[in-house]
């Protein structure tokens, strides 16, 4: 109906979002120049392989490697990691993934670093040698994992690192044996100088999602390294038919990703950083003041190389004295007006309130549904 937006026609709520650039809540909003690239880019037919490689050139540019690739987002781009590592340019071995049997197939990864998302990596057909546990690693470990089947070793940047073997000694011992070194670093932008950090430090091939920080399109990432590498990842990527062309990234998404990347390496971003402060240290003060609750607010520390530490945020404890239950509150901030989505912080001890894609006055709103839960 007139006056309606496509949300109120499918009669989907419009949520307040506390809970950083999480994929389940829409990633970020892109900004107005990244919206009209993509309605710029719907226009017109233009060749996808021409395309790519303008946009991988933007991309080289940006983060300072070799060479770059636009893709489905940061696992899209675990995927094409494996796979190239695993393939390089040769066309018989693409057309066999998953099947990788007499292949290169085995990938290290510190048992440390294990996420959900690694999958991406078997996808592709290889096989996960862990090392070390669940504290760490040795670096006798690596060199003992790495052999004739190894393919590349993967360092992935999520939780904090502990003691696992710094990502300057892994490329040292990988590249010693000719081994290449991938990373994920899918929620590690900002800060901006990640953008060409990991490239700096030696890594044959970086992931970063291009629908979190950046302010992309949420279905794009950003993969970056070797020019030979990103070649044989394009070569197993679309329009080509290899084993990523379940993971299409179409012209729209290109453009807009492109001018999203831009966008971020001009972003004013101690400004930004500033804004989020305020917001966080408001919503510690008054969310802290509402019997029952306990707020606290954590600056940002990016040196831990941690997704939720890279930017400031507040936890939001229920008092051991309450008669508050926190599943209860944040089931409580979903379902009011409007409502308002936290992400768990402590394995599920506290709410984890995130200032990144919150809009003006948000922060008022959210301390306000905090009093209306704790009162009702």
């Amino acid at each position: 109906m007139p006056g309606e937006n496509v949300y109120e026609r499918l009669g989907v709520r419009r949520i307040i979002n506390a809970s950083s650039w999480r994929t389940n809540v829409g990633g970020s909003l892109m900004p107005p120049p990244v919206r009209r690239a993509m309605d710029e880019a719907a226009q017109w037919f233009v060749d996808l392989g021409e395309l790519n490689a303008r946009a991988g050139e933007t991309i080289a540019r940006l983060t300072g490697a070799e060479a770059g690739l636009v893709t489905a987002g940061s696992a899209a781009g675990m995927l094409l990691e494996a796979a190239a590592c695993m393939t390089r340019d040769d066309p018989a071995k693409i057309d066999r993934l998953p099947d990788t049997s007499g292949m290169k197939n085995e990938i290290v990864i510190h048992r440390f670093q294990r996420v959900t998302y690694d999958r991406c990596f078997r996808a592709a057909g290889a096989k996960l040698v862990e090392i070390g546990d669940s504290g760490g690693a040795f670096e006798w470990e690596l060199e003992a994992a790495i052999n004739e089947r190894t393919a590349a070793v993967a360092y992935i940047f999520a939780v904090n690192q502990g003691s696992s073997i710094p990502l300057t000694r892994v490329v040292e011992i990988a590249h010693a044996r000719g081994v290449p070194v991938i990373v994920d670093a899918a929620a590690m932008l900002p800060p901006p100088e990640n953008l060409t950090r990991y490239v700096d430090m030696g890594a044959d091939m970086v992931s970063f999602s291009g629908g979190k920080g950046v302010l992309g399109p949420q279905s794009t990432g950003i993969l970056c390294g070797r020019a030979d590498l990103i070649e044989a990842a394009s070569m197993n990527g679309a329009p080509n038919q290899g084993i990523g062309r379940t993971a299409k990234v179409c012209k729209e998404e290109i453009a807009g990703l492109v001018t999203a990347l831009e966008l971020f390496v001009d972003t004013d971003h101690e400004a930004e950083s500033a804004r989020w402060v305020a917001m966080c240290e408001n919503m510690a003060s008054e969310i802290g003041r509402i019997a029952g609750l306990r707020a606290v607010y954590f600056p940002a520390k990016p040196e831990l190389d941690e997704f939720e530490s890279a930017t400031p945020r507040v936890y939001v404890y229920v008092e051991d004295d309450s008669d508050l239950d926190i599943a209860d509150v944040e089931e409580a901030l979903k379902q009011g007006e409007p409502p308002v989505y936290c992400y768990p912080g402590e394995h599920g001890r506290a709410l984890g309130l995130s200032p990144v894609n919150l809009m003006e006055g948000e922060d008022e709103a959210i301390i306000r549904r905090f009093r209306e839960v704790a009162s009702g």
